[in-house]
C-alpha cells in the first residue's frame, strides 16, 4: 500500500530540520527517525506514532487513534492515527511532539 505523500509532507514540515532526523522506507510506508530511532511515519493515509509505554493508553484514547497492528500482532507503545485524528494542525503537532519526545529519550543508534 503506498503512503500518502500529502501526510508525509505535513510531517516533514512539522519536523523541520532537526539534527539527526532521517527518513527511511519502513512497513510499506515512510518513517522519520531521530538519532536512528523511529518517531513517526505514514502508512497509507494513517500516521504511525511511537509513543512508548507511559503514553500508550492515553494516546489510544485520543480521536482517530488505534492499536498499531500492522503484522497481526499489536505493537505496544505504537499507535496509528486516522486522518481525522490529525487533520487540524494542532493535532498533528501534538502527535509529532509525542513521537519526537519518545524517540529523543532513547539512546542514539
Amino acid at each position: 500500500m503506498p503512503y500518502s505523500e500529502t501526510a508525509a509532507q505535513r510531517l516533514r514540515a512539522e519536523l523541520g530540520s532537526l539534527p539527526g532526523l532521517t527518513e527511511k522506507k519502513m512497513f510499506g510506508g515512510i518513517a522519520f527517525l531521530i538519532g536512528g530511532n523511529m518517531a513517526c511515519g505514514v502508512i497509507g493515509d494513517d500516521l504511525i506514532i511511537r509513543v512508548g509505554a507511559a503514553q500508550y493508553a492515553a494516546s489510544l484514547a485520543q480521536p482517530g487513534a488505534r492499536v498499531f497492528d500492522f503484522s497481526g500482532k499489536p505493537m505496544a507503545g505504537w499507535v496509528m492515527v486516522a486522518p481525522d485524528g490529525y487533520a487540524a494542525a494542532e493535532d498533528l503537532a501534538r502527535w509529532v511532539e509525542l513521537g519526537m519526545a519518545y524517540a529523543g529519550s532513547l539512546p542514539v543508534k
